[in-house]
């Protein structure tokens, strides 16, 4: 059994791996890591020996590192990406290059039936209706959506919504308000299943499934870089933030909206927390807009969305997809019967 994984920002990590009676039998890492002393690396073989075929990320973690004495020094990698290759040698972790993902296109939808599109796709990817799937939202109507956590009253002005007929959403994910007019800002959901984050920190996941986009923003002339926890910011500042809900049923989805050409006025006018936010930024009235992705790409949206598709493409497996007849109906009842419901939108008071 065969496993690699590449440390984010770190060394190739190997292993070899063979099982008998449902446990390791056998093991050997390899990798263009760097370990000192050189007789680390036997005990770091000699650890894995004996585990169970389905031992958790944690007890790998930790069979490593207690086998470690404290003056080894592990440099590009870590007893957690032993543990994780282990695993992926194990077939219960999975990488990248084991996945075809679908890619959808931008649709045209209102911007609350994109939100309940990500539960409904979550579920077609559990159920294995569909691969793993990236997909770009499109809307045509004018709408805060905020943190599954998040305050309605705390952080949207609701009568300045109402007299902008900006409508409110509350997501299925944590993180921040995104305030969408149409042609703002770029929004795109991952949704994959958990092996391919198999134990990684919600931190280390988040830099890991934005990587390709950090990629893609390089194609279109942007420096970029991922900041803890879930922004992604080029050497101008932030360009946009991403946010995470692992199911229970095997799937997470990853989801980040970039700034393309906000206008700031009107963001300030309906949202209480982006008043506060840009306070020190000097954007406190009109004429104001946030538009790194415009400014600094000279491009248009529609080109960066498909520079990103490409980009995508040529990293990873990909095939053509589109939603399936039934996840349009199951996502528009969701949005009666759910997202746009009072006992949604104010589940936190």
């Amino acid at each position: 059994m065969h496993g690699e994984y590449k440390v984010p920002g770190g060394k190739l990590v190997v292993a070899d791996i063979e099982v008998a009676n449902k446990s390791i039998s056998h093991a050997s890492i390899s990798g263009d890591f760097f370990l000192e002393p050189d007789s680390a690396l036997a005990s770091i073989n000699q650890a894995l020996l004996g585990l169970p075929s389905d031992a958790s990320h944690k007890v790998i973690t930790t069979a490593v590192a207690e086998a470690l004495d404290d003056d080894v020094v592990m440099f590009g990698f870590s007893a957690e990406a032993v543990a994780t290759v282990v695993r992926r040698a194990l077939g219960k972790a999975s990488s990248w290059l084991d996945h075809t993902f679908e890619l959808i296109p931008p649709v045209t939808l209102p911007a609350a039936q994109h939100a309940a599109l990500d539960e409904v796709i979550a579920n077609s990817v559990a159920k294995g209706e569909r691969g793993p799937t990236l997909r770009f939202w499109d809307w045509d109507d004018r709408v805060v959506v905020i943190g599954s956590f998040q305050s309605v009253k705390n952080e949207v002005d609701m009568a300045a919504a109402q007299a902008e007929q900006v409508n409110v959403v509350r997501r299925i994910t944590g993180g921040g308000a995104m305030f969408m007019e149409p042609g703002n800002c770029i929004t795109y959901s991952l949704t994959v299943p958990t092996s391919l984050v198999d134990g990684m920190s919600i931190e280390k996941s988040y830099q890991f499934l934005d990587a390709w986009v950090i990629s893609a923003l390089a194609e279109v002339g942007i420096k970029a870089h991922y900041v803890p926890l879930n922004d992604i910011a080029s050497t101008e500042g932030k360009i946009g933030g991403a946010a995470q809900k692992r199911f229970a049923n095997g799937v997470v989805v990853h989801h980040a909206t970039l700034a393309y050409d906000i206008d700031a006025n009107k963001m300030l006018q309906v949202l209480r927390t982006g008043r506060e936010k840009l306070s020190d930024k000097g954007i406190t009235s009109a004429n104001k807009r946030v538009d790194p992705m415009r400014s600094q790409t000279g491009l248009a949206r529609d080109e960066i969305i498909d520079a990103f598709m490409r980009q995508f493409a040529a990293i990873y497996n990909t095939q053509n997809g589109d939603y399936l007849a039934h996840e349009l109906d199951a996502a528009k009842d969701l949005v009666t019967h759910k997202f746009l419901s009072d006992e949604w939108l104010y589940k936190v008071s």
